[in-house]
């Protein structure tokens, strides 16, 4: 776990085995979470999992600072269909907010989307519409 975990790190995204992936991920998240805070205690955990300078630079550098206000969820699992040589399940994982492409799509999907829903909605009044006081129909007695 420690390799897949260093390569993670450094490349954002690696291809491995779906059973490597999601075991990778449940080894991984609890290491990111406890590198949103930079302190020496959690750097001096974090080290005692992974003992690679370079991957614990950037994941305390660059990977905390986007990864700072995401309440959990920090790794994206794709699958990518069967290895050739022995049928083995593929996939893809990678940092959710390091993929450049799927962030743009979703917010340019988001900006032009509007939201559906079931049900009906009242409609606004109509300018043509009069309230009763304005309406000159009914006969009016002044003396």
């Amino acid at each position: 776990m420690r390799n897949l975990s260093i390569a993670l790190i450094t490349h954002k995204r690696i291809k491995t085995t779906l059973p490597k992936a999601k075991a990778l991920r449940r080894h991984l998240e609890p290491i990111i979470t406890k590198a949103k805070d930079n302190t020496t205690h959690s750097r001096r955990v974090v080290y005692s999992y992974i003992q690679d300078n370079t991957a614990i630079k950037e994941l305390f550098g660059p990977i905390a600072a986007k990864i700072g206000d995401r309440p959990g969820g920090y790794l994206r699992i794709i699958r990518m269909g069967f290895r050739l040589g022995d049928a083995a399940e593929m996939a893809l994982i990678e940092f959710v907010d390091f993929n450049e492409v799927m962030l743009a799509a979703k917010g340019a999907a988001g900006a032009t989307k509007r939201k559906r829903t079931r049900r009906g909605r009242k409609k606004s009044s109509d300018t043509t519409t009069t309230s009763p006081e304005a309406s000159n129909d009914a006969p009016t007695t002044e003396e």
